[in-house]
């Protein structure tokens, strides 16, 4: 027995009947599972800015834009942080590829590491652009 010819022509009278009545449209809808139901959890929150909750918070600077100025720009944008502010920089800004910098205590040794990177990636390109 040939099935395909049977499958088609009853896929064919579903859609011709699905797009004639909308009653039975919702109906292929939901037993086909295609229909997506909002919860209150995927709306983001704060204009689509939300974070995992298992994510640290957003930094509340960007060092590379403060490296652009100069170190010591960078290094007095920094200076007022927690250590909790800095692994926040760190972690934003992906400059902990080791997961070594979010283990350390000492705020000198994560300023020194933003910094480092921050001069990198703000002197990156360097070569190609005019003066």
């Amino acid at each position: 027995m040939k099935l395909r010819k049977p499958l088609l022509d009853l896929a064919r009278v579903i859609a011709d009947q699905a797009e004639r009545d909308p009653v039975f449209a919702e109906q292929v809808i939901a037993a086909l599972g295609l229909k997506e139901q909002a919860s209150p959890k995927a709306e983001p929150k704060r204009g689509g800015t939300a974070r995992p909750k298992n994510r640290r918070p957003a930094a509340v600077l960007d060092p590379v834009a403060l490296a652009r100025d100069g170190e010591a720009a960078l290094r007095s944008g920094l200076s007022p942080l927690s250590v909790e502010q800095l692994k926040d920089v760190v972690a934003d800004y992906g400059m902990d590829p080791g997961k070594l910098v979010m283990k350390w205590k000492d705020a000198d040794r994560v300023v020194d590491r933003i910094v480092e990177l921050s001069l990198a990636r703000a002197q990156k390109g360097d070569a190609f652009r005019s003066e």
